[in-house]
């Protein structure tokens, strides 16, 4: 998942009994875990019997391995995640899908160092945005292959280079058959999370991400309803076209409030995610969707000074439409932490994370993104035994 900082009417109604939230009620109240399971019970499907707040590998564990990796994705399990985020998908020029970040691979795989790709590396208009690197696009698998990935953000968790070039770019075929191996061995379902990364840019080049996606899972009898595979998007009609391919749970990405989903700036649609948030909104995307996943500051929005404020009144809102919500991205980091939660003056230092999960359990959500799973599940726990 990354940030874009980076139908059928009534199909979707049946498909939506949501995966498992545990909280009831306007006011938003979290239960204790035997009432997680009770409202568990009520749901037909989706992400019935995991834990409720659902602790989610953000990229795997990125916060410890470079992202979109199998060490990256085989931490977030053995740190106990209920699921892995694997992968963000982009295809690859012969039609792959593969797991990275961004089309843009110059910050995320040792392309550079590749005197036989520096000829590949272009400016092109990325959703509005002037990016120059090396894309997906422009290498088929067997080439991409030849590459090794890196850490993406060396500068705050150097720590992650020391993995630099250990781990090759996974294929999403390649992630569907690990869930499985993992499922065997550990003897329960692994569940996975995919993205669809700027979809309506591939559609354009020709390389729609929907239908290969829905080939894929079809292949690998992935695609229904009670299937342990959640596809999520910034796109809104990126999830209502895959709402008419397959019946996987589905759920709507959404960024800062005063954004525009890119697929609403390319058809003209003036709404923003300040539009979709509202009552309204919330109830039109639980038509074709079971949840969404916000930012964090949607649900508890900061103030001047970095701060947590009062919480907003989305997770009652999503909630009384019948959508779950899982919010993006806790990280341990001063840097990404709210201002009342960082600690000391280094940026890279670990802050008070577990004062933020808590912050942010309290207010309903059913489950968070973040980079460090283990972090996640000991909050969950301190959270639960309150």
């Amino acid at each position: 998942m990354g940030t874009q900082e980076s139908f059928e009417q009534g199909r979707g109604t049946g498909r939506r009994a949501l995966l498992g939230a545990a909280v009831l009620g306007a006011g938003g109240a979290v239960l204790g875990l035997p009432g997680a399971a009770s409202a568990d019970s009520r749901h037909d499907g989706g992400l019935k019997g995991l834990p409720v707040p659902t602790i989610i590998g953000h990229r795997g564990a990125s916060g410890y391995r470079p992202e979109h990796t199998f060490g990256s994705y085989q931490l977030a399990l053995d740190m106990g995640a209920d699921i892995v985020e694997a992968g963000d998908l982009v295809p690859t020029k012969d039609g792959h899908l593969v797991c990275r970040h961004e089309p843009e691979i110059g910050g995320t795989t040792d392309v550079a160092d590749h005197p036989e790709f520096a000829s590949r590396r272009t400016t092109k208009v990325l959703d509005g945005v002037p990016t120059t690197g090396w894309f997906t696009e422009d290498f088929t698998l067997a080439e991409l292959k030849t590459l090794r990935a890196i850490e993406r953000i060396p500068a705050t968790r150097q720590r992650n280079t020391l993995y630099n070039g250990r781990w090759e770019i996974p294929t999403f075929e390649e992630v569907l058959r690990w869930q499985d191996e993992q499922t065997r061995k550990r003897g329960k379902q692994v569940w996975i999370y995919p993205e669809t990364k700027h979809p309506t840019y591939f559609r354009k080049l020709g390389l729609g991400l929907e239908e290969r996606l829905a080939t894929i899972l079809r292949r690998h009898r992935k695609d229904g309803r009670n299937a342990p595979v959640i596809v999520q998007s910034f796109e809104p009609t990126s999830i209502q076209r895959l709402n008419k391919l397959v019946d996987n749970p589905l759920v709507v990405l959404l960024s800062a409030a005063n954004t525009r989903p890119w697929d609403f700036v390319d058809a003209g649609d003036p709404r923003t995610v300040a539009d979709l948030v509202t009552r309204k909104g919330l109830k039109e995307i639980a038509s074709y969707a079971r949840g969404i996943g916000p930012t964090l500051d949607l649900v508890i929005p900061k103030d001047a000074n970095g701060n947590l404020a009062k919480p907003s009144t989305l997770v009652a809102d999503a909630h009384a439409a019948g959508l779950i919500l899982h919010p993006y991205t806790m990280r341990n980091e001063n840097t990404f932490l709210p201002a009342n939660f960082a600690r000391g003056t280094d940026p890279t230092a670990y802050g008070d994370a577990f004062g933020a999960f808590k912050a942010y359990f309290a207010t309903g959500i059913d489950g968070v993104f973040t980079d460090n799973a283990d972090t996640g599940l000991l909050a969950r726990e301190d959270f639960l035994r309150r």
